[in-house]
């Protein structure tokens, strides 16, 4: 998994709440079990109209925030089914990090395990960000796992929250297996005494 250590980048606002894991994937597109190639559909139904053409006025659409890193919304980011698909599509289309006030769990776990950083923040400083990410493509912020800091565009920090445990996997870059790797001498130990005491098995 990549590192996420110090991400600075363009955030993108979205200001809406209960963004469910089916406006971020829809269901057509789950068929695949690749992480890669769903960022082009992520938030297809917004994005795309019938005829897939682009809807200009849909967020990731506009020259600004074509490359955006971050994406900053509302509360209960990531409700809905319990597909991985979304963060897949997130972190294809190249966001890192997103902003809300709160998130459905299973999402906010998910994005921990791909390695996309969820932060969520009092509405307050959400707020503060959101008017900060429209600003376009000057609105470039950067978030600091290891101080664990946003910094916008004119110099403000705002602190953020994150377990121990989380950040550690984050910034070493650790996803499941990663973890179980880091135990691979002991693991290779436990398998020959097994094989010793317990050849039939």
């Amino acid at each position: 998994m990549e590192k996420f250590e110090t991400l600075t980048g363009v955030a993108a606002p979205l200001p809406l709440v209960n963004v469910d894991t089916d406006m971020i994937i829809p269901k057509q597109f789950l068929k695949t079990i690749k992480r890669s190639g769903l960022g082009v559909n992520l938030f297809d139904e917004m994005r795309y109209d019938r005829e897939g053409n682009e809807n200009p006025d849909f967020v990731l659409n506009q020259p600004a925030y074509r490359d955006a890193d971050i994406l900053i919304s509302g509360e209960n980011f990531g409700c809905g089914s319990s597909r991985e698909h979304a963060p897949w599509a997130i972190k294809d289309f190249g966001i890192r990090c997103v902003i809300a006030p709160s998130f459905a769990d299973i999402f906010f776990n998910n994005c921990f395990k791909n390695g996309i950083l969820p932060i969520a923040l009092p509405q307050e400083q959400v707020d503060l960000l959101m008017k900060e990410a429209e600003k376009g493509q000057n609105a470039r912020m950067t978030v600091d796992l290891e101080n664990q800091t946003i910094t916008t565009p004119d110099g403000t920090q705002v602190t953020f929250d994150v377990d121990p445990f989380r950040k550690r996997c984050l910034m070493e870059g650790l996803d499941d297996i990663g973890l179980t790797l880091e135990k691979g001498a002991a693991i290779d130990t436990f398998e020959s005494g097994a094989q010793a005491t317990r050849p039939w098995m």
